[in-house]
């Protein structure tokens, strides 16, 4: 087994906290490296522990989950942030994925279907419900979307296939027969070309425009 993916808990809620943790820390291959109060705080603790993946809730006081995510990816931190979030708060989803947001759950999650996600996000997936992929959908659709697909080579669109279908760049390279480094590329160019923020945007693009397998 390799190093435990280090998970950092951001949540204004003490109890949801303590919950969260409880439910990591039997995961033999996950660790909690640390606990925030509110986004400003979290984002402090993020840049402090560089951990792999950061639980993060939406409203809390202060600077919250959607300007703490936006704050991490302008200062570069390469953690990937997990939404926990409850049902009725699908409208405060949306921007938060189109900021950067990997995916989200739901706070009543069952707790191996938390350490699954959180298993999911690290190895490069996106964790995407159907009702919030419907939602990020109508908007690109009502706003233009983007219309650049003819620019993507072949083998660009290969992998944005592959990124659509939740594949990690390292199982892209397996099926392609291509080195991580390659892919990696390959991704940063589509994104490039397509004026897509992260994988997320490419995932739906790739859905709206047909090029998902």
């Amino acid at each position: 087994m390799g190093e435990p993916v280090k998970v950092l808990l951001v949540d204004d809620h003490q109890v949801v906290r303590r919950g969260l943790r409880t439910f990591l820390e039997v995961q033999d291959d996950i660790e909690v490296v640390g606990e925030a109060a509110d986004g400003a705080e979290g984002v402090a603790r993020a840049e402090e522990l560089r951990p792999d993946i950061v639980l993060m809730d939406i409203k809390m006081p202060g600077m919250d989950g959607i300007d703490a995510l936006r704050r991490l990816r302008e200062l570069g931190n390469p953690a990937r942030v997990l939404i926990v979030t409850s049902f009725t708060e699908q409208r405060t989803v949306v921007p938060a994925l189109r900021a950067g947001a990997a995916g989200y759950v739901y706070k009543d999650v069952d707790p191996d279907a938390l350490a699954g996600a959180i298993r999911s996000v690290h190895a490069g997936h996106v964790l995407l419900q159907p009702e919030v992929a419907d939602a990020l959908l109508a908007r690109e659709e009502a706003g233009g979307g983007q219309g650049r697909g003819g620019s993507l080579t072949e083998r660009e669109r290969e992998v944005l296939g592959l990124i659509a279908d939740g594949r990690s760049n390292r199982e892209i390279a397996r099926a392609l027969v291509l080195s991580e480094k390659t892919v990696k590329t390959h991704v940063s160019n589509i994104l490039m070309k397509l004026d897509l923020a992260d994988r997320t945007q490419a995932a739906l693009w790739a859905v709206r425009h047909g090029v998902a397998g």
